[in-house]
């Protein structure tokens, strides 16, 4: 089982990730945040396998959050997901420990 912490300030886009994440039968969301330190927070607390990382998040951005996660050395991988199309925020995400990014508009073809 893939255990996933999703994290996003929205909690409809929280909601709509994780509907879609569930559907499959092998990932489960075990942890979901509002903002960058509650997603390091869960990160370090619950040790998922992956967290599903926005970018623009209040307090600690995720960015911050990422190269926090990443930092802490334990299996925890970060793909950041995100509506922001500017390369400047795919290079500090790849930077920060990053394993991957996705524009959210991507999905819409799918």
């Amino acid at each position: 089982m893939i255990r996933v912490v999703l994290a996003d300030d929205q909690p409809l886009v929280r909601a709509a990730l994780e509907m879609v994440i569930t559907e499959t039968t092998d990932v489960e969301v075990v942890g979901e945040a509002g903002d960058g330190a509650e997603a390091v927070r869960l990160a370090a607390e619950l040790r998922p396998d992956v967290v599903v990382m926005d970018i623009r998040m209040p307090g600690v951005d995720g960015i911050e959050a990422t190269r926090l996660v990443t930092a802490a050395g334990g299996p925890t991988r970060v793909v950041v997901l995100t509506t922001f199309d500017e390369d400047a925020h795919v290079y500090a995400a790849l930077h920060a420990g990053a394993s991957g990014f996705r524009l959210l508009q991507d999905f819409r073809n799918r």
